[in-house]
């Protein structure tokens, strides 16, 4: 599957769990920061930098959503493996 693909999916899962995407150019900030989780007016937003790798973003995403509960939702094979694998490190 393309990193492209990869991501989207991961996306749809994370919307599947409640949790909303958002990509924001980091760099305005002026201060350090990295894309996460965090929670905002009580609803759970990943903040992901839009100018990291379309490989770090996936990383990133997988990670956090490997942490979630997830087993009661259909999830592509391909981005279970994934999750797994994230799962494990």
């Amino acid at each position: 599957m393309k990193p492209e693909k990869i991501y989207q999916e991961l996306k749809e899962l994370a919307e599947k769990l409640g949790v909303t995407v958002m990509e924001q150019n980091m760099r305005k900030t002026g201060i350090h920061v990295n894309s996460g989780l965090c929670k905002v007016k009580g609803k759970h937003v990943f903040i992901m930098d839009k100018h990291e790798s379309i490989y770090g973003k996936n990383k990133i995403l997988a990670s956090c959503l490997s942490q979630m509960t997830h087993e009661d939702i259909y999830v592509v094979p391909t981005i279970r493996d994934i999750l797994n694998r994230m799962d494990t490190k």
